[in-house]
């Protein structure tokens, strides 16, 4: 299944008016320090091109990174010199490493598409924290709270490009598929790329049963980054 291998290169361009990383970056900062005061290595899971990454190093964590993309994690790279990014899936996530802090944004969890695929990604993210640490999750939708069939458009200027996604969201039982159809117009011609997501549809108790199965307490701070709350999960 497609992620974002055909359109990795737009993705920051198409986002760069639509989400203000530095200021999540200062919530996300509360939030830790309200925690640990002392935490400062932070690993990003689902890490993207890198754009919370270098929000969260400006902020002065010590960040790294991993993404199932390559062309994502080699963005986010060159982003962010100062930290290690890798490709991993953060279902099969091993590292000789454990931080102060695991975080898991921008609605990546959905990715892991089932429940069971929930449960083992919380347990190897928890795995990775360093005593005291804590663990982040920017949730995906709950059931129900997507519309079958709804039409969304990103539109964005670039330097000689002009880029258009539309997307259309299919909802099926427990999983939600986003169907992503790219114009990227250029004055040598109009160029056409698809992509096909799949997003698992999780529900509270299932977002808290997971923290929990992997020994982990667990908090939802309603309204934290977005609507759909922050999953806030420590050693318990």
């Amino acid at each position: 299944m497609a992620h974002y291998a055909e359109a990795a290169e737009y993705y920051d361009l198409l986002y760069r008016t639509q989400k203000d990383y530095a200021a999540e970056a200062r919530l996300l900062t509360w939030v830790i320090q309200s925690r640990n005061p002392e935490a400062r290595t932070l690993l990003d899971v689902g890490c993207g091109t890198g754009a919370h990454a270098r929000a969260l190093i400006d902020a002065g964590f010590a960040v790294d990174g991993v993404d199932l993309e390559p062309a994502f994690v080699r963005i986010a790279a060159e982003k962010c010199p100062e930290g290690r990014f890798r490709v991993a899936d953060m279902l099969l996530l091993e590292s000789d490493r454990r931080y102060d802090v695991v975080t898991c944004l921008f609605s990546a969890i959905g990715y892991v598409r089932t429940a069971e695929g929930l449960q083992e990604a919380v347990r190897r993210m928890g795995t990775l924290l360093a005593p005291g640490g804590t663990l982040l999750v920017d949730p995906w939708f709950e059931p129900g709270q997507l519309t079958h069939g709804r039409i969304t458009t990103l539109v964005a200027e670039g330097e000689g490009h002009s880029v258009c996604r539309m997307s259309r969201t299919v909802v099926e039982g427990r999983m939600s598929r986003l169907e992503f159809e790219y114009l990227v117009g250029r004055e040598s011609g109009v160029e056409r790329r698809s992509e096909l997501h799949e997003l698992g549809l999780f529900t509270q108790g299932e977002m808290e049963e997971a923290f929990s199965r992997a020994g982990l307490a667990v908090e939802r701070q309603s309204g934290a980054l977005r609507t759909r709350g922050l999953y806030v999960g420590w050693r318990a």
